[in-house]
């Protein structure tokens, strides 16, 4: 019942139950049939609550939190730190800085397990089973509590043989007459946005070279192809080490914040406790490390 709720069709909760959709409304149905009540509506835009389905679904909501909060105080989480954690970041910024603190946690907590969900996307905390999500960028208003980490710049770049070559861009608008090279467009055709004055400058071509990851995106501008844009902590190697020569700096737009965010509970269990403490003061300092 709350699965179906949940994904908005019986259809779509049988897929993520795995099991036949004639089960999963047969069970709907019996639900239905032994309260005496209808709680759902269904409809060719999905399904929808009646009154007495709300109030069932926010009781029994109540009763699995409560005998969720009972496992774990049972299984020792709320004495000790140990069990499972779904952390998840995103897949550069997880495997650069997030991995190397993960691996340090868990030599120090033998009793903890971690399953680390690098990805792009946006991983949902109930749909994904998350318990601890890195995000960069902005967070829009929720009930959950976020760490703020510090933050990133996005930057433009490009090689020094390159920059030797072509005359180095002092505007957006001198992207026009460069070889600038795209990764986050499915077409060749690209729009990045910077600042000047207080105002948004939007500039707009046609990459010849289009790449679908970030990574061959450094790849080819270190080759000398032509000038990327990316995240500071994904060249910030580069740039030390010179093989890499950021350009347009005074028209960056702000540097984006970096979070640990999780979900607030009445009792927070000591593995999730423990992992928090111990991640956010080493990331905290990896990102003023490799800051640019």
């Amino acid at each position: 019942m709350l699965t179906a709720v949940e994904c908005g069709s019986l259809s779509k909760a049988s897929r993520k139950l795995g099991l036949p959709l004639a089960t999963v409304s047969r069970k709907v149905s019996d639900l239905e049939s032994h309260l005496k009540a209808d709680l759902l509506v269904r409809s060719s835009k999905g399904l929808e609550l009646t009154a007495a389905g709300r109030s069932y679904v926010t009781a029994a909501k109540i009763i699995l939190e409560q005998l969720n909060e009972a496992e774990r105080a049972a299984a020792g989480e709320y004495t000790e730190p140990k069990g499972d954690l779904v952390v998840t970041a995103p897949t550069m910024f997880g495997r650069l800085h997030l991995l190397p603190v993960v691996m340090t946690f868990l030599s120090a907590f033998p009793e903890v397990s971690i399953e680390l969900m690098l990805t792009d996307r946006i991983t949902h905390f109930l749909d994904d089973q998350v318990d601890v999500a890195l995000r960069i960028g902005d967070l829009p208003d929720s009930s959950l509590i976020a760490t703020r980490l510090g933050t990133i710049r996005r930057v433009t770049c490009a090689s020094p043989a390159y920059l030797v070559a072509r005359t180095p861009p002092t505007a957006p608008e001198d992207l026009a007459s460069h070889e600038v090279i795209s990764f986050d467009s499915v077409s060749a055709q690209s729009t990045w946005r910077y600042w000047s004055e207080g105002n948004e400058v939007a500039v707009s071509f046609r990459s010849r070279l289009s790449v679908s990851t970030i990574d061959a995106a450094i790849d080819a501008g270190l080759a000398g192809a032509g000038i990327i844009r990316a995240m500071s902590y994904q060249v910030a190697d580069f740039v030390r080490g010179g093989v890499l020569q950021l350009v347009l700096e005074p028209f960056e737009p702000a540097p984006r914040p970096v979070h640990l965010i999780y979900d607030k509970q009445n009792r927070l269990p000591l593995k999730l406790r423990a992992f928090v403490d111990f991640v956010v003061p080493r990331l905290r300092d990896r990102l003023i490390a490799t800051a640019l």
